[in-house]
């Protein structure tokens, strides 16, 4: 009932929802979400060029609040304006005002009641890591360097573990996940392959709690070394305990592959 009222509200005051898909590389940015203190942000950038499109001040609701360093290629954000600018031009224009490092590579307008964190129903991350004593300086900022040798089966073998709802407060590395209500979370997959000297770790799940992809790598790769066994998984689980599972990987190798809606 609230939604339809708010809907006829954002009708009435001739207001469109508009929906962006963003791309950008998050080397520079101290993550998506906008801070307090004067430090840049992506969803701070995009505000900005946002705003200076529609002419006047926008707030975008992102779906995924991707850490300091992580970087996407199908972010998704939404926000309300009354411009009268075609979603094509805005498109055009929102790009001109925006960095080399950010995207916008979509833009359409949605029904009133979408919103870019509420309507989601899943996410897909995908790690990189370079898996070779020597790594190309082009690469440097977007996989994570890790030259000991690994076995991708096994790290597959561990994986199939982490499949469906489980709680995960052992893979969590923030004091605040600790006070919600539930740290159970869903995966719906966690694939781990290989092409040359690059392993890939796919994760997709309805949710995600702070930093959980990167200790679920850093996990994996402990296993893939040798270092634990490929079952230790549900030991892990069921400790609840961050310190019963292996290191954090590296921001860098973390990017957000898309949104499903």
């Amino acid at each position: 009932m609230l939604s339809r009222l708010l809907s006829f509200w954002l009708n009435d005051m001739g207001q469109r929802n508009v929906k962006l898909t963003i791309a950008y590389d998050g080397s520079a940015y101290h993550g998506w979400q906008r801070q307090l203190e004067d430090i840049s942000t992506v969803q701070q950038v995009l505000e900005e060029a946002a705003g200076r499109a529609v002419g006047g001040p926008v707030s975008v609701r992102g779906a995924s609040r991707t850490d300091t360093g992580v970087h996407a290629v199908g972010q998704v954000a939404n926000f309300f304006t009354n411009t009268p600018i075609p979603s094509d031009r805005l498109h055009r224009v929102i790009t001109k005002y925006l960095p080399a490092d950010i995207r916008v590579t979509r833009v359409e307008d949605v029904s009133d009641d979408f919103d870019a964190i509420a309507s989601v129903q899943s996410k897909l991350y995908r790690y990189t890591v370079f898996n070779h004593y020597e790594m190309p300086l082009s690469v440097k900022n977007n996989c994570y360097h890790y030259y000991y040798k690994c076995d991708e089966t096994l790290m597959q073998k561990a994986s199939f573990d982490l499949l469906g709802e489980h709680d995960f407060t052992s893979f969590t590395t923030n004091s605040q996940d600790n006070q919600r209500r539930s740290l159970v979370r869903t995966l719906y997959r966690c694939q781990v392959w290989r092409k040359y000297h690059y392993i890939y770790f796919d994760v997709e799940g309805g949710g995600f709690l702070y930093h959980m992809v990167r200790n679920i790598v850093g996990m994996l790769l402990d296993i893939g070394r040798g270092h634990c066994p490929a079952d230790c998984i549900p030991g892990i689980l069921a400790a609840l305990d961050r310190q019963a599972a292996g290191p954090m990987a590296p921001a860098g190798g973390l990017c957000l592959q898309w949104i499903k809606y």
